[in-house]
């Protein structure tokens, strides 16, 4: 499956367009991680793009999230590896599989790093270009801010070869990149 039969796939599931917006940045910021270490990066910005593609589907019942992903994707020539990050990256599925490999951690901290700097881009005049590496860690540190992204899953970095500082810029840089598409 090549970006463009992806993006139709995630429209045709997904309708809100903020979760399309969250999905396009976590598969910049994928892309980006995959860049500097040396991993497939079309591959990691799938994963990235394709994450909540059943979202709205599961927002009832959080622990089929990434279930059903399965069964939408199974068939769309989605690799293996990417299906095994999507099902581990829902940390509210008991039967979860461990994320294990480098791209499996990486989806779970870029999922939640979106949500901490679009909150820091809101109150930077709802501009990208106002958020410097420097305000996210700044924000990350205040327990209440975008509570919704968990610190723990962003730390997961760490496990995907990459330290917090230089996530933090990558992912930053990411999407600043793509900020004209994410209204932002």
């Amino acid at each position: 499956m090549d970006r463009e039969d992806a993006v139709s796939l995630v429209k045709e599931h997904v309708k809100g367009v903020f979760l399309f917006k969250h999905m396009i940045a976590t598969e910049a910021i994928m892309r980006a991680l995959a860049k500097n270490l040396s991993e497939d990066v079309d591959e990691w910005g799938m994963c990235g793009l394709l994450h909540d593609i059943d979202f709205e589907k599961t927002k009832d019942d959080c622990v089929r999230h990434g279930v059903a992903a399965q069964e939408i994707l199974s068939d769309e020539g989605v690799s293996e590896e990417i299906l095994r990050a999507i099902l581990s990256h829902n940390y509210m599925n008991p039967d979860a599989p461990m994320r294990v490999s480098k791209m499996d951690h990486a989806l779970v901290a870029a999922d939640a790093m979106t949500g901490l700097i679009i909150a820091c881009a809101m109150v930077k005049g709802k501009k990208l270009d106002n958020v410097s590496d420097n305000t996210v860690r700044k924000a990350f540190k205040k327990k209440g801010f975008a509570a919704g992204s968990k610190r723990e899953m962003i730390m997961e970095c760490e496990e995907a070869g990459i330290g917090y500082d230089k996530f933090v810029e990558i992912s930053v840089a990411a999407m600043k990149d793509i900020a004209e598409e994410l209204g932002l």
